[in-house]
């Protein structure tokens, strides 16, 4: 029996292929730089979490501020400027800060079938955000046996020993026919305990004579000096699909996901540098909920197929502050509640003439998030609490973001295809002034048009010739206009006049499909305008009611860049299939990054030649990874490497920043080894010892440094 429309195509044969579709006709376009992560790809890379599954794409870097956390850069951005998305509809909302954020961390990687990377602008079809490009994971989706009945429960368990995680995790598929249709169920819970990160010793600083001594202040360890202290964390993830097949033109999905983390340090906080032990900020509690139904089906030649989801999203933060030194502990709530419609479709494909084709893709979005911030200080001598008069945000904030677009694809003769697209958008952001913390009132609104266009050419049927051109935006969301928060190089307030930032990218690509070698090429070229920078002040500048700033070491502040940020740099990705079940993979990206200095030189720049131009921050260095894949019957063997080369190119915030060492991250390269064996049909066994040399490397910009030699250990009932 043919399966309907939109997801047509979950099941590929080639799993290492090198373009393979998501499983969705609505999925990241073709035409761009994208790259996908198959569910075989997860099972045999076993990683910690979905930032974890990315470490082996071309062009994403991975940074980790905590154990428990995980960002990851597309093409030098991160955080607020790349977006995220989970069966179409987005994870981003209003309260993504400037830089690295948690959040990918928080969708639970044994729950995804399929990962699709767009590197590049995005925003004609996603909206805001999507600056450096777009992450989309895919669920799992229930199986189901035509005509008859189907219960397969399944169990997976794992152990590794750098961070002493235990876990789990028991899903069950259901299915069988009905009236009209069919109707499937697959669901699960789990679990895992994961305890503190042993690395394979201390990163040290590539310029050993600094004042600052030998090694970076971050992370502090236990006295083993493997041992970091500020890891560790406990999880707890629920899920629930309800898929009814309704002939074979459409379907009807009810879908829950629910995500559940306690007690997370962040690292670089626990302590502070030069602080007491005691000293800590933990995320006792980062929740994320979402509930969405979703209509699929053919409606005839205009609307054919259609997608329309409706969701309803929650974000829950609980922190922590011990501060032992003034006897003091601060708390603060955050509640996102986001509201979301998302429609999306295509026509079917109109013949112009004997060898022209047009086909049209639309779609609607629109989140509407609503915000609850408080926050609290205990004096721990006496035992009182006073409330503040405002959050990390202000309570009671609002913003609304939304647009319409459409996009299309034109066949050409002579193996040449022209597409591109328009979209209209418009944001709306609120919030109440706070006259205690001389908080000013918030009332933007902006109406951005955005737009790509492209041309591709197949001189030889398996090589195609790419140009894209795209212009996106990100509009100021609450975290810039209304925060005031603690991040790795200081204390960063609000700027309630920050205007939208805009990118464009110009992007050339080559790419070759043949049964034995794949091969991407890609150059681009990306101009950011208004670039929201971290601006350094003084602490006369900082807020009222804020002692947060006055005693912090630099203070900051987001400003638009006044004059034009850039990005350039390349990407390639190869891959062979050769005789006797061999495969072998490789990736190499390089980001060069600059942007106009602005405000007066902060902490730690003492020293340093800084121009007039100077780096963006964190961009990632020269980096890729290659793996080798054996596979005989049922017994897989394979090796991963992943390398870095030393990143000396920092902005002026990254010099105050303890995540990175004084002078720059250095380089580093990691082995591992994997297999996999399958002990009877239904019962499979994996394995990786992961750094097989105990390395001691940390990813540019991350406050821990990667696990130290150990095993990953999996047992997998099917």
């Amino acid at each position: 029996m043919a399966l309907p429309l939109l997801w047509t195509t979950h099941a590929v044969a080639d799993s290492d292929s090198l373009v393979v579709r998501a499983g969705r006709d609505d999925g990241l376009p073709d035409e761009r730089a994208h790259s996908t992560i198959t569910r075989s790809e997860l099972d045999r890379r076993q990683p910690r979490s979905a930032p974890d599954a990315l470490r082996y794409e071309s062009g994403v870097f991975v940074q980790q501020t905590a154990h428990g956390q995980g960002s990851a850069f597309l093409r030098g951005l991160t955080g607020q400027q790349t977006l995220l998305l989970f069966d179409g509809i987005r994870v981003n909302n209003s309260t993504y800060r400037q830089g690295p954020n948690q959040y990918f961390f928080t969708i639970d990687s044994r729950t995804i079938d399929s990962i699709e990377v767009l590197r590049g602008g995005g925003s004609t079809r996603y909206g805001s955000d999507a600056l450096g490009g777009v992450i989309a994971a895919y669920p799992i989706e229930p199986l189901f046996a035509d005509g008859e009945l189907l219960f397969r429960p399944q169990l997976q368990l794992r152990s590794t020993s750098a961070d002493d995680e235990l876990g789990g995790r028991v899903q069950v598929h259901l299915s069988g026919p009905i009236k009209g249709g069919q109707l499937g169920f697959v669901g699960g819970v789990g679990y895992r305990d994961v305890g503190l990160l042993k690395s394979g010793g201390r990163v040290e600083n590539p310029n050993p004579n600094t004042p600052l001594g030998r090694y970076p202040l971050v992370p502090a360890y236990a006295k083993d000096g493997v041992t970091q202290l500020g890891t560790g964390f406990k999880e707890l993830t629920a899920d629930g699909r309800l898929v009814l097949r309704i002939g074979e033109r459409s379907r009807l999905s009810l879908a829950t996901y629910h995500y559940l983390q306690f007690d997370v340090p962040r690292t670089d906080q626990c302590p502070p540098p030069y602080a007491p032990m005691g000293t800590c900020l933990t995320y006792e509690q980062q929740f994320r909920h979402l509930v969405y139904l979703t209509y699929e089906g053919k409606l005839g030649a205009l609307l054919w197929p259609l997608r329309v989801s409706v969701s309803l999203q929650t974000q829950h933060e609980t922190q922590r502050m011990d501060d032992p030194s003034v006897l003091v502990e601060r708390r603060g709530i955050d509640d996102v509640m986001t509201l979301g419609l998302l429609a999306v479709g295509q026509t079917r494909p109109l013949a112009l003439s004997q060898k022209t084709q047009l086909q049209l893709r639309y779609g609607f979005d629109q989140y509407m998030d609503w915000l609850k911030s408080e926050a609290s200080r205990t004096f721990t001598d006496l035992g009182q609490t006073a409330a503040l008069s405002r959050g990390q945000y202000i309570n009671g904030s609002s913003y609304l973001s939304g647009g319409l677009y459409v996009d299309g694809t034109l066949s050409l003769p002579r193996r040449f295809e022209l597409y591109g697209g328009v979209r209209w958008s418009y944001v709306a952001a609120s919030a109440d002034a706070e006259p205690l913390s001389g908080s000013q009132a918030v009332s933007q609104r902006w109406f951005p048009v955005t737009g790509n266009v492209g041309l591709s050419w197949k001189p030889v049927s398996i090589l195609t010739l790419r140009f894209n051109a795209d212009h996106s935006f990100r509009a100021a969301n609450l975290n810039d206009l209304t925060a005031r928060q603690q991040t790795g190089p200081g204390f960063q307030f609000e700027n309630a006049a920050l205007r939208p930032e805009r990118a464009t990218t110009f992007e050339l690509g080559a790419v070759l499909d043949h049964s034995i070698v794949s091969v991407q090429l890609w150059g681009f070229q990306t101009l950011l305008q208004d670039a929201v920078l971290k601006v350094s002040k003084t602490d006369a500048e900082c807020p009222p009611s804020t002692p947060e700033c006055v005693g912090a070491w630099t203070r900051f502040q987001l400003q638009n860049a006044p004059a034009l940020s850039e990005l350039r740099g390349v990407e390639a990705m190869l891959r062979l299939r050769l005789p006797l079940g061999l495969r072998v993979r490789g990736t190499l990206a390089y980001t060069w990054g600059e942007g106009p200095r602005v405000g007066i030189l902060g902490y730690g720049t003492s020293g340093v030649v800084i121009g007039d131009r100077v780096p963006l921050s964190r961009v990632p260095p020269l980096h890729g990874t290659a793996e080798a894949v054996w596979q005989y019957t049922s017994f897989e063997i394979s090796a991963g490497v992943r390398w870095a080369t030393t990143q000396d190119r920092l902005a002026i915030a990254d010099y105050a920043d303890a995540r990175i060492p004084k002078y720059g991250t250095p380089g580093f390269a990691v082995v591992d080894l994997r297999s996999s064996v399958r002990l009877h049909e239904r019962v499979q066994v994996l394995g990786v010892l992961e750094n097989v040399g105990n390395a001691a490397y940390r990813y540019h910009g991350s406050s821990v440094n990667g696990p130290g030699r150990g095993f990953i250990l999996s047992l997998r009932v099917d």
